[in-house]
Parts: C-alpha cells; structure tokens; sequence
C-alpha cells in the first residue's frame, strides 16, 4: 500500500477508511502498521525516531518502523523534536483523520495532538491508570501482576492519563518473561487499533479513575544486578522482567552472566549458593536459571552453560 493523495472528505465517517499518521519506533510497533495497512487505511505519513548508531560500524541504522514503513512504500519522516511551528505546521499539512501513536518516543505537543479531525489515539500496553509511563510491560512482571492488557487511550497533554477507548485483557503467565509479553501485547495491540478505529463513532470514552494509579518508570541498568538476599519470588521476578533487556545478572566465575530465563524452586540454603544445576538460594526460596548469555556469547540453555562451567552445589555466586 502506498499514501493516499489529497486532503479528506469533511464528511467522511469514523470509522470507515481513514487517512492515518502512524507514529511509532521499535519493533513492538510494527505489528501495528502492518494491520493498519491490511485493515486498508491510508497511512499519509509514519513518524519515528531519527536513524541512531548501531552494530560494531556504530552506522546509522534506522528504525524497525522506518525499515518497515519503507519496504511497504510508505513516506517517512523523522524530526527530532515536534516543537517548532515548522514541525507542527507540517504535521497538521497532512490534513489526517487520526492519528495512531505507539510507542513512538517524542512527547506530542498539544497542537500535534490537535491536527487530525479525531484527535490521536494511543496504544498503551497496560491496564490504566497502572502502569503509566515508560516501561509497562517490565514493571508488571517485576511487581508480580497476574494479568495485563491494551488500551486504546484518547491522547491528552498529561502522561497516558486520556480517557480510554477500548481494553482487552491478558493473563501474565508464571513463566512468562519481559520479551513474551512483549510479542502477545503487541499482536493484541494491532487486533484492537483495528477494532477501535472501525468502532469509533460508537465508542464511549471511559475517563481514567483517580485511584490505582501507578509509573512504569524507564528500566535503570543498575536495577539489573541480582541480589540474592531478596526472596526468590523477588528475583524470579527480576529475571523474567528484565528479559531479553537489559538483563539481570551475576558474576560467574569472574564473567558478567545475565540470567534470561527462571522459575521458582525447591530448596534453601545461603543466599546466592548453588543448590543444584543453576537452582540457587535467595534470601527465601531458591530461583531456578533456565536459560542465559554468557557476556560475549549467545543465550543458551542452563544445560548448554553448565557443560562449560563449574558450578558444583556450594559455588556462591556474586563474590566476584
């Protein structure tokens, strides 16, 4: 699909195809373009993060939206800020009938918010008011929610605090890592945009209520080094919420390990002592390593690693 030509119909219908600026970045975005594209709207222009240094060259590599939007034909734009008159005056030129925000890493200035005819709508990868903010989907896995979803926000000048559209549901699984959730919320957050926009002349914008509100505030890498003396339902928590990134981590046998994968286990002991394979004990309990990445290698199975390392029942870890 290609941009549409031409400013909209006045009379057009919500709802019905809609000329859309997307703006979005990482890769938790593209799924959302994509279904855009398929459910047929017009996307008239995809707004992202400029190209940033990457890989051993440090080159410029641009965007997973920028990549995608270019291979579906679609123009591209990426300013650094959208403060400026020109900026701002450019954006509201596209004369769109929505715009279509997910996590796309620039605050949008009330005139931006403004431009399109419905105003934008955000996908936000948690329940509001939990979880406002940068990092969602780590601080639910690191506070142990049982359950987590997507709403459909109308944007406002506040920090995700629009009224919302539309939620779907998601149970958070014992097991289920930063990066698995990542994968379903995104897949979810496609189905529902879709969903809102072909609903959106009858649904009823329901405002935030004013308790349970909470900040994912963005991940520090220094949250990232376990400490074993915190319960193992605490450190099982950090492992899975801080996979694929940053990480947590320990140090093996003088080398920084991150710990990808986990769940809980049998047993006690000493705090970072191994039990048995990479079962070690926390302050209470013990966390099982499932899976890891040796600094300088591949993630690989706690198997894979234990074959190359020794680790037998007594190591303590973290005294390196």
């Amino acid at each position: 699909m290609t941009a549409g030509s031409g400013a909209r119909g006045t009379d057009q219908p919500a709802g019905a195809r809609m000329r859309i600026v997307f703006m979005g970045t990482p890769d938790f975005s593209v799924p959302v373009l994509d279904a855009l594209v398929e459910a047929g709207h017009d996307i008239c222009a995809v707004y992202c993060q400029p190209p940033r240094p990457a890989g051993r060259g440090k080159k410029d590599r641009p965007s997973p939206v920028q990549a995608r939007a270019e291979a579906l034909g679609l123009p591209v734009r990426h300013p650094v800020s959208l403060k400026s008159p020109e900026a701002q005056a450019a954006f509201a030129a596209l004369a769109a009938d929505i715009g279509v925000v997910v996590a796309y890493g620039l605050i949008l200035p009330q005139a931006v918010l403004d431009a399109p005819a419905h105003g934008c709508l955000n996908i936000h990868a948690s329940l509001l008011p939990r979880w406002r903010g940068a990092a969602p989907i780590h601080r639910a896995i690191m506070a142990g929610d049982s359950e987590t979803g997507v709403g459909i926000m109308q944007m406002e000048a506040g920090l995700d605090t629009g009224p919302v559209l539309l939620e779907r549901r998601v149970s958070i699984a014992a097991e289920d890592t930063t990066g698995d959730l990542h994968d379903r919320l995104s897949a979810l957050g496609a189905e529902t945009i879709v969903e809102a926009l072909a609903r959106l002349d009858t649904l009823a914008p329901q405002a935030q209520p004013a308790d349970g509100v909470t900040y994912a505030a963005k991940i520090d890498k220094s949250e990232a080094r376990v400490d074993w003396t915190r319960p193992a339902t605490e450190v099982d928590r950090l492992i899975r919420g801080l996979s694929p990134f940053p990480g947590a981590w320990a140090m093996i046998a003088g080398r920084r390990v991150k710990f990808l994968r986990s769940r809980l286990a049998d047993g006690s002991g000493a705090p970072g002592t191994v039990l048995s394979g990479l079962a070690v004990a926390c302050g209470q309990g013990a966390v099982e390593i499932t899976e890891v990445q040796p600094e300088g290698k591949g993630r690989m199975s706690a198997e894979a690693f234990l074959r190359g390392a020794d680790l037998p029942p007594g190591t303590v870890l973290g005294k390196d």
